[in-house]
């Protein structure tokens, strides 16, 4: 029997990669054109931040919230935390709190060096398995939550284009009254 002409190597890795990347990528096109998460979710969570800080889920309501779950051996999250900083600096006077929830066990001070190493002026905070429960879990690293101002997660988006897949999300919840 013969095969048809169009299927050759390198379109069936084509299709591979395709069926491999489609469910990784459709999040961060939703958070694009602006669909929703399907369940309405308020993730409760209570944390102190490195500085001190102690932030609620109640506290933040009233702005907007990105948080993003990362560590400081995770080289995609390194990648990402520049764009994170601008985005908070962009944003801030609008009314978005970004809000980093790093996952390491080793010591403290760590991520702090590794944090004014990079310039990060965000808060962050250094949390345990309940806390990243509280959101769904991750699946991978970085993973980041937008949260709008009641709280409610509107967005999930796991990689590194993060800060460019949820600018229009952001603006967009921003816009809101």
């Amino acid at each position: 029997m013969k095969r048809p002409a169009w299927v050759n190597a390198s379109n069936v890795l084509l299709v591979a990669v395709l069926m491999w990347a489609a469910p990784r990528c459709w999040p961060h096109v939703k958070a694009i054109v602006g669909v929703r998460e399907r369940a309405a979710r308020r993730p409760a969570f209570a944390i102190y931040t490195r500085s001190g800080q102690h932030l609620t889920a109640d506290s933040l309501r009233g702005r907007i919230v990105l948080v993003n779950v990362w560590a400081t051996w995770c080289p995609p999250c390194r990648a990402e935390m520049p764009a994170l900083q601008q985005l908070a600096t962009a944003y801030a006077p609008r009314g978005l709190v970004l809000l980093g929830l790093s996952v390491d066990r080793g010591a403290p001070e760590q991520v702090d060096a590794f944090l004014r190493e990079r310039g990060i002026t965000y808060p962050v905070a250094i949390v345990d398995g309940e806390v990243i429960r509280a959101f769904g879990g991750v699946r991978g690293y970085p993973t980041s939550y937008l949260l709008d101002r009641d709280g409610v997660l509107r967005h999930t988006v796991m990689g590194p284009v993060a800060p460019f897949t949820l600018r229009p999300a952001i603006s967009r919840l921003l816009d809101e009254p």
